[in-house]
């Protein structure tokens, strides 16, 4: 038996003992050593709609150690450490082997992500965890409650800057929006892989004081004339907006401020729309202008963003707390009380 942190239903999230699973066909057994907590979990508990199915284990940024390997797995060795890839691809689509195993295209439907550990199938918020051997990333002597978080804080903040990467060159201006948890993580890619003017933008006077080293221009995004500040610092509009937020109201100001031809990736999922109008007149999108809505990362940008940190980078704040505080910790971290990303350790 185990110690599991299972979805029953909306709303209601409980440490249960269950049954240690069994590594199938093609998967291996980890003992967890790090479970990331994050706001998608939050969002995943609250949702009454959510693609979860009850009795679903939850977790989706873990590392672990292999204590046991399936039928067919002979290339893992016991005793190494890996951090898991939280999409579940097949590894044969024309998507996965154009190298884009986030976009798998073995999904229940056209609209839905690659089944994904910890929201479609059991994650690591649990003692033990099984996952496909072909999603496993090693992390050498990296820690693993950072190697944890790199599965998704890491992971899809970075994907969102490689999917901007060919607007932005020297010269060019990106703009993020929301640097409170992905953004925050993404300015620092983008600082450290790209020569762009950076602009980052939130309403919170701490989250833009923890980003302004790695930004030329810090504004907040509730300030009166926000969109003609951003015009001014960008001369004119910038190249690529990361929305780290996704409302009305920043999806209305990355509109606003995108010059022709640039790029608005949205990551954030706070239900805004951005209107288009198909004709010449009284559409406020510039021509040219992509909108992206970028999921997860591949395994490579996994395996880039794992050697960034560790050379030290761009490395999370982590806070790590035990797998039997988790109702505690979800509660804090709703409260906005967690300093930097949280971690659990069974």
């Amino acid at each position: 038996m185990m110690t599991a942190l299972k979805l029953l239903g909306p709303g209601d999230a409980r440490l249960i003992e269950v049954a240690r699973p069994e590594p199938a066909t093609g998967e291996v057994l980890l003992r967890v050593l790090a479970a990331g907590l994050c706001q998608t979990d939050l969002h995943i508990c609250a949702a009454s709609d959510s693609r979860t199915p009850p009795g679903t284990t939850l977790g989706h940024e873990v590392a672990g150690e292999v204590v046991g390997l399936g039928a067919g797995v002979s290339h893992v060795t016991i005793g190494a450490r890996f951090a898991v890839h939280p999409c579940r691809s097949c590894g044969a689509c024309r998507a996965c082997l154009d190298g884009h195993e986030n976009y798998c295209l073995t999904t229940p439907g056209r609209l839905s992500p690659p089944l994904t550990t910890g929201v479609d199938v059991d994650g690591g918020m649990a003692e033990f965890v099984c996952v496909p051997a072909r999603t496993l990333m090693s992390i050498g002597g990296l820690d693993p409650a950072l190697a944890a978080v790199l599965a998704d804080a890491g992971l899809t903040s970075y994907h969102a800057v490689r999917s901007t990467a060919s607007r932005l060159r020297e010269g060019s201006t990106a703009l993020v929006i929301g640097v409170g948890g992905l953004g925050a993580m993404a300015a620092r890619y983008l600082r450290a892989t790209i020569a762009a003017k950076i602009i980052i933008a939130d309403i919170s006077d701490a989250a833009l004081a923890a980003s302004a080293d790695v930004a030329d221009v810090v504004l907040r995004s509730d300030m009166p004339g926000f969109a003609d500040a951003v015009l001014v610092a960008s001369a004119g509009g910038v190249d690529a907006v990361l929305d780290f937020v996704g409302s009305g109201s920043t999806m209305a100001a990355a509109r606003d401020v995108v010059r022709r031809g640039g790029t608005i990736c949205v990551v954030g999922l706070n239900g805004g729309t951005l209107p288009f109008i198909a004709r010449s007149a009284n559409n406020l999108l510039p021509r040219g202008v992509s909108v992206t809505c970028p999921y997860s990362g591949s395994y490579r940008d996994f395996a880039e963003v794992i050697a960034m940190a560790a050379e030290g980078q761009v490395v999370p704040q982590v806070t790590c707390f035990p797998l039997t505080q988790a109702i505690e910790i979800m509660g804090r971290l709703q409260r906005g009380e967690i300093v930097g990303r949280a971690v659990l350790i069974p």
